[in-house]
């Protein structure tokens, strides 16, 4: 409210960006606590509390003795910060906001494997202690994290899991009933979650047709390019081919980490010719580690450190590399890492003069827009190997666009889980594991796969309104540059800002 009390009109053009980054995050975070989210929300990747701990402990780079010990501080407090995330559970339970019983069922299973893991393996004995210490120092040091996740951590993921099997999962919501739109404020939450992974005020509705019509206009470049690659034209020939043929799938885990990094290096060489503005910070490949692999998705970037000790991480999924397809995996990497998740969100951790706020601001629309418009990006840029890769553009094109249909299909028409596969299924030619797994997460994160193609689309409508606009003037590195050096904004902050630019140009 008190951020409603400026005039916008009054401020200079850099105080009206802060100022619109800093509504739309607070009114986010404050409508996401209306929602209570923490009621119902558990998954094996990325928002449980489990997960956030495993994945982000991995990534910490611990510079002194003082980080070493706050680390240790911080693992004593894992019970307590578990048992508040069972009581809200509970709390949920109480209220009839329940979360989907396959993640319930899948977390207790991640957890079984992770519990059951040596202590020596434990991802989060991963932090290295301090380059100044000596090898005494250090080795004492590591035998106090190992005795605290064995004494406090372990013990606390135990309780946490078992209060899952014996509280909350007997009272999940079924597969049949697996979006919100069947909670007692599901239309509510739902609305809450569009504006916030969108930020735009689209229907559930508008995003279910925008969706459907954007699968039905990949099909001709199916046809296109299936011709040449596949020797059909034949869209369930294309579909069946790209998901079974074993030519089309790796073989080895080495195989699909080695795609990863040729495709980052080969987009290196080629940025500085097609953007203004590049990182200083590095980006590296990994492999997710074990306990993500099985429930995960295909991929996910780490974002550098603040102080330069830690390169971005573009953090890849090499489990069951025979399901894993050749033609998507230089799609995935440009997605990912550059000129994808890294260039953007490493730009935008580097500008000068600007609040840290917005420096870090987690916008999901123009991220993940971003990371989607480079997709096609690099077919411009020559950056895929073959036209059997180029095949990964469209079918990640399709994996977006369905998203926006079984998103609000399931948190907004009802659909079932199976219903949701089903559609993907038929829709896309995504590896049915990958299928799986990602309904599995629209169903525990709704909203969140909406700004994908959103984003995209509305990058790609001001690309093409300034084309027009300047002519022969029209500069890409300059729009480039225009989109990615005020960092993550709202979709709608974003037109103005490119209005604003062209307008200067014509001026």
């Amino acid at each position: 409210e008190r951020t409603d009390a400026f005039d916008d009109a009054a401020l200079p053009v850099a105080d009206r960006i802060n100022l619109a980054i800093l509504r739309f995050e607070l009114r986010s975070d404050i409508e996401a606590l209306d929602s209570a989210e923490a009621e119902y929300t558990v998954t094996p990747t990325f928002r449980s509390p489990h997960a956030e701990l495993l994945e982000t402990v991995p990534n910490l780079t611990l510079t002194s003795p003082a980080d070493a010990e706050a680390l240790l501080a911080r693992y004593g407090k894992v019970p307590g910060y578990l048992a508040q995330s069972e009581q809200r559970l509970v709390d949920g339970v109480a209220a009839g906001r329940t979360p989907p019983a396959q993640a319930v069922s899948t977390t207790i299973r991640q957890l079984d494997e992770y519990l059951a893991s040596p202590v020596a393996d434990d991802p989060l004995l991963t932090p290295a202690p301090p380059a100044a210490w000596d090898e005494a120092t250090a080795s004492a040091w590591r035998n106090r994290v190992q005795e605290r996740l064995t004494d406090t951590v372990r013990p606390a993921l135990q309780r946490y899991r078992d209060r899952l099997h014996t509280d909350i999962l007997p009272a999940a919501r079924p597969p049949e009933h697996s979006g919100v739109t069947w909670l007692p404020d599901g239309s509510q939450i739902y609305a809450r979650a569009i504006r916030q992974y969108t930020s735009l005020d689209l229907s559930p509705e508008q995003l279910h047709q925008m969706g459907a019509d954007a699968v039905a206009a990949l099909a001709d470049e199916y046809r296109e390019l299936g011709r040449p690659v596949l020797g059909t034209s034949d869209l369930r020939t294309i579909f069946d081919r790209l998901r079974n043929d074993p030519e089309l799938r790796f073989d080895t885990s080495e195989e699909v980490r080695a795609t990863a990094e040729q495709a980052l290096r080969r987009a290196e060489e080629h940025v500085p010719s097609w953007f203004d503005r590049l990182p200083r910070a590095d980006c590296r490949v990994r492999e997710m580690a074990a306990h993500e692999v099985k429930d995960g998705t295909i991929a996910y970037y780490f974002p550098p450190a603040d102080d330069g000790s830690r390169p971005g991480t573009y953090y890849i999924n090499t489990w069951a590399p025979q399901t894993r397809p050749r033609f998507e995996a230089e799609a995935l990497a440009f997605h990912e890492s550059v000129p994808g998740h890294h260039l953007q969100l490493a730009i935008a951790q580097e500008l000068d003069g600007v609040p840290d706020f917005r420096r870090h601001a987690a916008i999901n629309a123009y991220t993940e827009g971003w990371a989607l418009y480079v997709e096609r990006l690099a077919d411009e840029m020559g950056l895929y190997s073959s036209d059997t890769d180029r095949l990964g553009i469209l079918s990640f094109d399709s994996w977006r666009a369905c998203r926006l249909v079984v998103d609000t299909g399931l948190h907004h028409l009802g659909w079932s889980r199976d219903e949701a596969i089903a559609y993907m299924t038929d829709n896309s030619p995504l590896a049915l594991n990958n299928i799986a797994n990602e309904v599995d997460r629209y169903i525990s994160w709704p909203g969140q796969a909406l700004g994908y193609k959103v984003g995209q689309l509305e990058i790609r409508r001001l690309r093409a309104q300034a084309e027009r606009a300047l002519g022969s003037d029209f500069s890409l590195p300059a729009f480039h540059d225009e989109v990615l050096r005020h960092g993550a904004v709202p979709l709608g902050v974003l037109g103005e800002l490119v209005d604003r630019w062209v307008a200067d140009l014509l001026a």
